[in-house]
């Protein structure tokens, strides 16, 4: 008798289990590790990153997006507009004071100026050495990517901690793989795959 494959949403929770389970400590530090260990891209000057604003247990990269902006890149975070739409992103600062959007994630104000990002920092639930992430089930990023790569090429990097590798996740015809992923250890790199 075989076992039952592993279904998404069972994939899913047992990666957040293990994410929620790292001591905030840890998480900290984590997050420190990853603005010191080098980027796997060249930033150039005006180059629009756009990163998120942590919830949960996820990996803070706002010290990341600190130090691409020590370099000259532009900021953005996304902003849910609706449920099944893609996200928008919109230009931000860190000096600039953040809002609760619909869904209760900091974003920046309606008036800051959408953007279009060059790198796209992505939080995830779960991801797999082919580059394929599971996010948290709603399908924003998948439209997202589809979006924008019908207007300009972008590179997306999934951030994440190295206890939410799994060996494989099962895709469906809408998934987009990741072109990183950066975790507290290591980069990986997927564009060859």
């Amino acid at each position: 008798m075989s076992l039952p494959i592993p279904t998404k949403p069972d994939l899913r929770t047992a990666a957040l289990a293990r994410r929620s389970a790292l001591s905030e400590a840890y998480r900290d530090e984590a997050a420190r590790a990853l603005a010191t260990h080098p980027f796997p891209l060249t930033v150039t000057p005006g180059a629009i990153v756009a990163g998120y604003s942590p919830i949960r247990s996820e990996i803070d990269p706002v010290r990341l997006m600190q130090s691409l902006a020590a370099r000259g890149a532009e900021l953005a975070l996304p902003v849910v507009v609706a449920r099944d739409e893609p996200l928008l992103f919109r230009a931000w600062d860190t000096a600039n004071v953040l809002v609760a959007g619909s869904l209760g994630i900091l974003e920046p104000s309606p008036d800051a100026p959408p953007v279009a990002p060059d790198i796209l920092l992505v939080p995830l639930a779960a991801f797999d050495r082919a580059g394929h992430r599971i996010g948290y089930g709603a399908g924003h990023y998948d439209r997202t990517f589809a979006q924008l790569r019908a207007v300009k090429s972008f590179t997306a990097i999934g951030v994440a901690f190295d206890t939410q590798e799994i060996a494989a996740i099962p895709m469906q015809p809408h998934d987009v793989a990741l072109d990183f992923v950066l975790t507290e250890t290591r980069v990986i790199d997927f564009r060859s795959k």
